[in-house]
């Protein structure tokens, strides 16, 4: 009875984090990723678009509104939304699920841990959310003037007419382009969760409450490191899902492989180190400052629910 009433305790924990995670997606995140969406958008552009400079990002913003008009800053952003609010509910529920798991009992929370199931959490998130990704992609950079004139045009008349005409085509395989360097990319939320994990371990010892700019600055800090050490893998992904299928591309792991090691190549060629870092500036603006936010909106709403459903009670009994 005791082992079952601690496996229903630690499924219902699993989910109110699960749900936490889902509010911070539709209060927290949705406020960040508003007030920081031009920054992403800036991001995208110097991505894709080769031959744009890479000008500091006001400078990208203040062409982009000149020439698209301010609405194009806020292109792409429902779709987005939506997908922030699946993937986080898809990521938390696992990673805390697998917490519930492997640190139990008398068992510790590790820096190794934490990054094995930062990992196998955001491999799912992959695998699940990954077409919204590329129809999210398509979306935001529709409309866009491109300095490269031989980037391919896209007429989507919304979420459900992108996934059709993807689909019909260019094949329903088209929907996880750029799948490869996703999943690769799962380190990127595995070393943030580490070092936020580890961080919040230092600043909680002997039982410290930790105020809420720390909290804000820690996860400001672990979201810097995994954007910066990732970045040139995420230049690769988004130019994966713009991209049209060819159908001959991307059908074995092979040439998935190939692909994104003949693109950092190719940028190299261009643009020498700085072009694997090209919109670092903007990523890291949004990126940090969002997250940040989150993990602070997180873990106050997640103390709340546990407050109100009198979890932090029965977990001592």
């Amino acid at each position: 009875m005791k082992g079952s009433s601690s496996s229903h305790l630690a499924s219902y924990e699993t989910l109110v984090h699960a749900v936490a995670g889902v509010v911070v997606s539709c209060e927290g995140s949705v406020t960040a990723t508003t007030t920081f969406f031009p920054l992403d958008t800036a991001r995208i552009r110097l991505q894709v678009d080769e031959k744009r400079k890479s000008s500091s990002t006001p400078v990208i913003l203040a062409e982009i509104v000149k020439e698209e008009g301010l609405s194009a800053l806020y292109r792409g952003w429902f779709p987005v939304i939506s997908s922030v609010c699946c993937s986080n509910f898809v990521y938390f529920y696992t990673f805390n699920s697998l917490k519930s798991m492997l640190v139990k009992g008398n068992a510790r929370a590790t820096p190794g841990k934490d990054l094995l199931m930062g990992c196998i959490a955001g491999a799912t998130n992959v695998f699940l959310t990954t077409p919204m990704w590329v129809v999210n992609t398509r979306l935001k950079l529709q409309g866009a003037k491109f300095r490269k004139e031989d980037i391919h045009k896209t007429e989507y008349k919304g979420i459900l007419d992108a996934f059709q005409q993807i689909i019909t085509n260019e094949g329903v395989g088209t929907l996880w382009n750029g799948i490869l360097p996703s999943l690769i990319l799962v380190c990127n939320p595995g070393i943030q969760f580490m070092f936020y994990e580890g961080l919040k371990r230092k600043a909680g010892k002997a039982g410290r409450r930790i105020p809420s700019w720390e909290i804000f600055m820690i996860g400001a800090i672990a979201k810097a490191i995994a954007t910066t050490m990732t970045y040139p893998l995420q230049i690769v992904q988004a130019i994966l899902r713009f991209e049209p299928n060819k159908r001959t591309s991307q059908s074995t792991f092979q040439e998935s492989a190939h692909k994104v090691i003949s693109l950092i190549s190719e940028r190299l060629k261009k643009g020498g180190f700085p072009g694997l870092y090209k919109g670092l500036e903007a990523k890291l603006l949004q990126t940090v400052c969002t997250a940040a936010l989150m993990f602070l909106v997180y873990e106050r709403i997640a103390g709340i629910t546990f407050k109100i459903m009198g979890l932090s009670k029965m977990a001592k009994r």
